[in-house]
């Protein structure tokens, strides 16, 4: 059985070595059975570096909460970081004080999968965006991102991108549509910008399983697996 872990707050750890007290209070002190905080002596530090490139999920929001599915798949398969997308055909919208409490759910489901994947560095939720704004993730002014767009209409699958764009991108961008698929100007306005469109094998998969398959295969192409 492997030991309990814990997840502090980003910086917690900053200048910390071997011998050194921290303390801990909140949720986690609560999950290790103590009801105001927990003092624990560091009997060693180790820092894990982040992964290049780093794997991002673009998701557009799904009903029936299988956006949060992909969220919590993703987390588990090691990607880095997630953005919302609020698409043309998605059903769910992220409005007002909705957009707060929807975006806390979704970093509430990124940490708790961080956690039970036993994962160190708890993926980023990075601000929503909506419609053909979604190219602007596409531009990238040092060249280094890397941007694959899920169509079934693409004329090729992930497998047949280079390993050498792969290896070489800072970052990795997976962009997934809602049920009803991605909008023409929203495809346009990423190709235009740059991405690249691909498809995962024959059949049309959910919104909740696309990003995560893509992602399978990113990481088996990256030698991670």
């Amino acid at each position: 059985m492997t030991a309990p872990l814990f997840h502090l707050e980003p910086g917690a750890l900053a200048g910390a070595s071997a011998g050194a007290e921290v303390v801990f209070d909140g949720a986690e002190a609560r999950h290790a059975a103590a009801p105001d905080a927990v003092t624990v002596r560091l009997d060693a530090v180790a820092e894990e570096p982040a992964p290049t490139p780093a794997l991002v999920l673009v998701q557009a929001l799904a009903k029936g909460d299988r956006d949060l599915m992909a969220v919590q798949a993703a987390v588990e398969l090691g990607v880095d970081a997630v953005v919302p997308w609020e698409a043309e055909r998605s059903i769910v919208r992220w409005k007002g004080p909705k957009a707060a409490k929807a975006r806390r759910k979704w970093a509430d489901t990124a940490r708790a999968a961080a956690k039970q994947a036993r994962r160190a560095r708890v993926p980023a939720v990075r601000d929503h965006v909506s419609g053909t704004a979604v190219a602007g993730l596409v531009r990238d002014d040092d060249g280094g991102r890397l941007v694959l767009v899920l169509h079934e209409d693409a004329e090729h699958g992930v497998s047949a991108v280079p390993a050498e764009r792969l290896s070489a991108a800072d970052e990795i961008a997976v962009v997934v549509g809602p049920e009803g698929g991605i909008g023409p100007a929203e495809l346009e306005a990423c190709v235009a910008a740059g991405a690249e469109p691909v498809r995962l094998g024959p059949h049309v998969l959910r919104a909740s399983t696309a990003g995560p398959a893509a992602l399978a295969v990113l990481q088996h192409r990256l030698g991670r697996w």
